[in-house]
């Protein structure tokens, strides 16, 4: 059997890898990583039986292993924080990583992962975002391969099957375009946190969930696109698609488009990642054409939504402005959720910490770091200047 090792799986992206895994049967969880919902790990952990498993601190251990205890269940192998991660992630028997975690927690562990030569099955696109170049360059040397989990990278990934890349004209990703999609400057400002993270169409973790609704997502996603495929920064461009039917389009240079169509589902994706270059027959039900009504296009607003005009000129700039640049909106996207700014707040945090930035080369984990934790510190301040002036 398949040996894969997951990172962040009691999230939504984990879980449903579990549900990928129960449906496909031959594949084996030989080790998983999670964050603090101990309850929700001990369960996995019991039905799926991990060699080795990591969390984040002795106070979540402690409580796994009741948990596991409660359930008449052994406990594997416990390791703890960022070096339980990396033990996760280059586990020997796993062949594939499914890279889930939330934010920049996943960068460390996954490049280790890389540089093991394991097959990454990334959905933590913060990694791609944060060193791109760091990353694919690691992948080159080692043989590791990267298939994406998110859908639109997911749908790149499939539309360019077969393809020459001197044929292709550009990359279309499409966003549902959230939450405010229709809104106003003043409707998005006025924002609270409830209708910031009602989506209507992806059932996702809070954090991903507030960056759709800024589009500062699919910000990153373009970055991601960049990394994953090797286009250049004018090749890549966002379509508004309200109905998240198609995932993502790739235009050829004769003015045909290939599009890869689906149901709003990530089981899909993340089993295509797993299985690839075969397919498998899915758990899902298939996309009913005869029952769709419309599909819709439109131009993103960048002046309604600058994060994602933010997304393209930290690409523009290169080496460490896209690290400096995903750091801030972490800070900023949490503070929102804690009540501390607004919604619109989010941009102009984003903006003022990368108009304070000179970017550096970002050749090695050392530089990337450094970058991360600088724009994590200004953010803070910024933060907290922003919440006094309120």
């Amino acid at each position: 059997m398949k040996g894969v090792s997951i990172l962040g799986s009691t999230g939504s992206i984990g879980c449903n890898t579990l549900k990928v895994v129960r449906h496909l049967g031959d594949i084996r969880v030989t080790a998983m990583a999670a964050g603090r919902n101990m309850a929700k790990f001990a369960e996995q952990i019991a039905e799926f039986k991990p060699d080795l498993v990591s969390c984040t601190d002795e106070i979540c251990a402690e409580q796994l292993e009741r948990e596991l205890h409660e359930r008449n269940a052994p406990a594997p192998q416990i390791e703890l924080g960022e070096s339980g991660l990396v033990n996760v992630a280059t586990h020997p028997e796993a062949e594939t990583v499914v890279s889930a975690t939330v934010g920049a927690v996943g960068f460390v562990p996954t490049l280790r992962a890389i540089e093991a030569g394991k097959r990454i099955a990334l959905a933590n696109k913060e990694t791609l975002v944060m060193a791109g170049e760091l990353m694919t360059d690691a992948a080159r040397r080692s043989g590791a391969e990267i298939l994406p989990v998110d859908s639109e990278h997911n749908a790149i990934h499939q539309c360019l099957r077969g393809e020459r890349r001197d044929e292709v004209k550009r990359l279309i990703l499409t966003a549902s375009g959230g939450p405010f999609r229709t809104k106003t400057k003043e409707e998005i400002a006025r924002a609270t946190r409830e209708q910031a993270l009602n989506h209507p169409n992806w059932k996702m973790g809070e954090k991903i969930t507030i960056d759709s609704a800024t589009l500062m997502n699919k910000g990153l996603e373009v970055i991601e696109a960049k990394w994953l495929f090797g286009f250049d920064t004018d090749q890549i461009s966002v379509i508004v698609h309200p109905q998240s039917v198609v995932h993502s389009m790739v235009e050829m240079v004769d003015g045909s488009i290939i599009a890869q169509l689906g149901v709003t589902d990530m089981k899909h994706p993340i089993q295509y990642a797993l299985t690839w270059p075969d397919r498998k027959p899915n758990v899902l039900e298939p996309l009913n054409i005869g029952k769709l009504s419309e599909l819709t296009f439109e131009e993103p607003d960048l002046e309604r939504f600058p994060c994602l005009g933010l997304a393209y000129e930290a690409l523009k700039a290169g080496g460490t402005m896209p690290a400096v640049l995903n750091a801030a909106n972490e800070v900023a996207v949490q503070a929102f959720l804690d009540g501390k700014i607004s919604l619109d707040r989010i941009a102009v945090i984003n903006e003022s910490v990368m108009r304070e930035h000179t970017p550096t080369a970002a050749n090695s984990l050392e530089d990337v770091v450094a970058a991360d934790e600088w724009a994590r510190m200004r953010g803070i301040i910024k933060l907290g200047k922003s919440v006094a002036a309120n």
